[in-house]
């Protein structure tokens, strides 16, 4: 993904919040999209919701489409004593291919919940993350702690690290918009 343009912090459209727990950076990222979204920029991407279930290993996780409201149940229910990946490839693939079409919306800016496992084997939003970039659309997201170094190798030095704070991410993102010249019809 290395381009030579973009290694001046001017330029640089691409962020992340890294995290150990899920839920901070979950709430960071939906408040920044709705807030956005009042001001009158058009957002678009994934946000993240975890429920937990009784009786499962783990809870459930849907991706919400922020522009549309639809949802993809991204986890397997496998049982209350499973132990493998509960990440469902398919459904996370069908989310990839929805948001990549949405690209063509030309969206202020473009929020993906993860930068996980999926994206570090190359699948996942990977290919969403790449097609945004090539677009020149600003991209926020955030990266587990376990996944940092995946995508260090991923996005090299063309990120910026942004602390989970509302107020500091939602600057980076009017920034980054102003920047990749997006605020025609900003209101």
């Amino acid at each position: 993904m290395v381009n030579a343009e973009t290694r001046t912090g001017e330029s640089m459209l691409l962020a992340y919040i890294p995290f150990m727990q899920d839920d901070a950076a979950d709430r960071v990222l939906e408040a920044v999209a709705r807030q956005l979204i009042a001001k009158g920029h058009r957002v678009e991407g994934f946000i993240q919701h975890a429920e937990k279930d009784e009786g499962q290993c783990c809870g459930a996780v849907d991706l919400e489409d922020i522009a549309t409201g639809r949802r993809w149940q991204i986890m397997q229910a496998l049982g209350a004593h499973a132990r493998g990946c509960r990440l469902d490839f398919n459904a996370l693939s069908d989310a990839a291919v929805f948001a990549q079409t949405r690209i063509g919306v030309q969206p202020d800016l473009l929020i993906l919940n993860r930068f996980g496992k999926g994206e570090a084997q190359g699948g996942g939003l990977r290919s969403v993350f790449e097609a945004a970039f090539v677009a020149g659309v600003p991209i926020l997201t955030s990266v587990k702690e376990a996944y940092l170094d995946d995508w260090h190798a991923f996005a090299g030095d063309l990120s910026q690290t942004l602390p989970a704070e509302v107020e500091a991410v939602l600057d980076w993102s009017l920034s980054a918009v102003v920047r990749a010249g997006r605020t025609d019809d900003a209101a």
